[in-house]
């Protein structure tokens, strides 16, 4: 099943990629020679209008084929050729792909937030003793509604603002036994580490919730869209601050994984339902989107990255400058997709998960 799953993510998130820029070759009035869901040998194809659809072999990738894409096609009609587009016309049929994986991403969170998502409410399950909550009053079953003036909808929240509070005395709203209350307490500040390993100063009151008290939270359609569209621009936030921390070596590399990692995800996301598989399907779409934005020769950042040179120098990079600078590219890709594949093969070994 867990092939099964994960030939369904990949196939959406290849489609969804490459559709971009089919779309957006379209509009531009590019020829489209063929469109490929995978790489290497064709499986099965049709050919509708002009252009042939193919569903190929190695189900990794894919790739949207435009007349006069490369250095050495023939051109006859200019107009329908992808090199003689003006830049602008080009950065955009490259840069489609990676936007529509985010578009895509938006679409997963808010089919995931209309449906609705597990939430804890700020429900105190138990109070650690001697600490703030404790020495200021909390106890079991308290709901906390309200801090400093913000309404607190979820333990999450509730949770966020405690720890970006470290010692500073807040006012505590408590609802307990149908009464309203109003508590001073706080946070204690401690040293603890961030997501990145980092270590971060972080306020506790030293509560824990009660974690039957869970609901389904449903969000109207408008709502839920400017929410998956939060969210995608933090995980596209938090792609980026990673890729930055792992060249500062602040982040291991080990957290880096490959098809093998994402095929165990797939599965094991699924298992747990659809709002944790769409979840997943979106953050990866986001990833493969970030990624390809980098300025690496051969993926779509690269590509960007030449086009803008040209639209400087207004004319085209060398071609040889172009060949050389992709062949390094690929011994990138490639020593990277080394490294994600070692990752994979260890955490089966280990049993670990990053």
């Amino acid at each position: 099943m867990n092939f099964i799953y994960a030939i369904i993510l990949f196939g959406f998130l290849i489609f969804i990629h490459e559709i971009g820029h089919f779309l957006a070759a379209k509009i531009s009035g590019v020829r489209v020679l063929k469109f490929s869901i995978g790489f290497g040998p064709k499986v099965i194809g049709k050919r509708i209008g002009e252009t042939e659809y193919l569903l190929s072999a190695v189900p990794l990738g894919g790739y949207v084929k435009m007349y006069g894409e490369e250095f050495g096609d023939e051109v006859i009609d200019e107009r329908r050729s992808f090199k003689h587009q003006p830049v602008y016309k080009k950065i955009f049929i490259v840069f489609a792909g990676p936007l529509f994986n985010i578009i895509g991403a938006v679409f997963l969170f808010w089919i995931v937030f209309v449906h609705g998502v597990p939430v804890i409410k700020p429900v105190i399950g138990e109070v650690m003793e001697n600490s703030p909550a404790y020495m200021a009053g909390l106890k079991t079953g308290d709901k906390i509604i309200e801090i400093e003036g913000q309404k607190i909808s979820n333990w999450f929240d509730m949770a966020q603002f405690i720890q970006q509070n470290p010692n500073k005395n807040l006012n505590f709203k408590i609802e307990r036994n149908g009464e309203i209350i109003q508590l001073q307490i706080t946070p204690h500040g401690k040293e603890a580490k961030n997501i990145f390993g980092e270590k971060v100063f972080v306020g506790q009151i030293g509560i824990k919730p009660d974690e039957k008290a869970i609901f389904i939270k449903k969000e109207e359609p408008l709502n839920a869209l400017n929410m998956s569209i939060k969210k995608c621009y933090e995980i596209v936030e938090l792609t980026y601050l990673t890729i930055v921390k792992i060249f500062q070596r602040v982040v291991s590399t080990e957290v880096i994984g490959g098809p093998i990692l994402i095929f165990q995800a797939a599965g094991k996301t699924a298992e747990q339902g659809l709002v944790s598989f769409l979840s997943f399907a979106a953050i990866i779409s986001i990833n493969l989107g970030v990624l390809n934005l980098l300025p690496i020769p051969v993926l779509d950042g690269g590509h960007i990255l030449f086009f803008l040179i040209e639209a400087i120098r207004r004319k085209p990079l060398s071609e040889k400058f172009i060949a050389v600078s992709q062949k390094i590219g690929i011994a990138f890709l490639v020593a990277l997709m080394m490294l994600a594949f070692y990752n994979d093969i260890l955490r089966l070994l280990t049993g670990k998960m990053p």
